[in-house]
């Protein structure tokens, strides 16, 4: 029988706290594999602290220095502690194969997508980003806008239709992706892990977005991302 793998996730004031688009990467692969799991909550701002305290591997910044981030995965099955979602997800598939994420061979080519998902989200997060801000306590909410400010540079705001354009735009990218399978999913007719990292930001959107910024994004491209959300949540079992 699997002992129970912990994932380490951020802590907000929403309801359920989960809203992070990276840790809700592992948490829908957990909950697609049917392995059982519990969330360990952190402050944003205590991440480093607590990543340390339990022997987490740090990621590297674009300078070289090292960084301590979540989700990390600890598995007392393995005793492996995975950081970083990427290879959490691959960590996952090798580890327990059933109800495959990286379908026919195709681990290499979905990290080749999530690096392109990646530069497209990128030019239009500073929206979000305000909005992340309004979900965490004081602490974690100056810390994160001076942490996330090096590499997107103040001021953000969400208040301007045109701070939309940039994400708007690579959706559009995103959807002729999409539109290439001419299926369901990424893959076509094949859910996959390019699914769930597409998903991962969508909930993140909507977990801290205003009711109409949410609405906006639901509307673009006739609606295919508020579909691809719940298409997902379905597949993944997520209540």
């Amino acid at each position: 029988m699997t002992q129970t793998l912990v994932l380490y996730d951020i802590l907000s004031n929403l309801p359920g706290n989960n809203w992070s688009p990276n840790p809700a990467k592992p948490r829908l692969v957990l909950n697609y594999k049917g392995l059982p799991f519990v969330t360990v909550w952190v402050e944003y701002a205590d991440i480093s602290t607590a990543m340390r305290a339990i022997g987490a591997k740090p990621n590297k910044r674009s300078d070289g220095t090292d960084v301590y981030t979540v989700p990390v995965l600890s598995d007392p099955n393995t005793g492996a502690l995975i950081s970083d979602s990427l290879e959490i997800a691959s960590y996952l598939e090798k580890t327990y194969p059933e109800k495959a994420i990286f379908p026919n061979n195709s681990e290499s080519l979905i990290r080749e997508f999530d690096s392109a998902h990646f530069r497209f989200i990128v030019p239009g997060v500073k929206p979000i980003f305000t909005r992340s801000t309004e979900i965490m306590s004081p602490a974690s909410a100056k810390f994160f806008i001076r942490v996330r400010s090096i590499d997107m540079p103040l001021p953000w705001d969400a208040t301007h239709g045109e701070d939309w354009a940039p994400l708007e735009k690579g959706y559009n990218t995103a959807y002729e992706w999409y539109q290439k399978t001419d299926g369901k999913w990424f893959m076509g007719d094949t859910f996959s892990y390019a699914d769930i990292i597409v998903a991962s930001c969508l909930l993140w959107y909507k977990r801290v977005l205003k009711e109409d910024e949410w609405v906006r994004i639901s509307s673009w491209n006739g609606g295919k991302w508020a579909q691809l959300l719940a298409d997902v949540e379905k597949e993944c079992e997520l209540a």
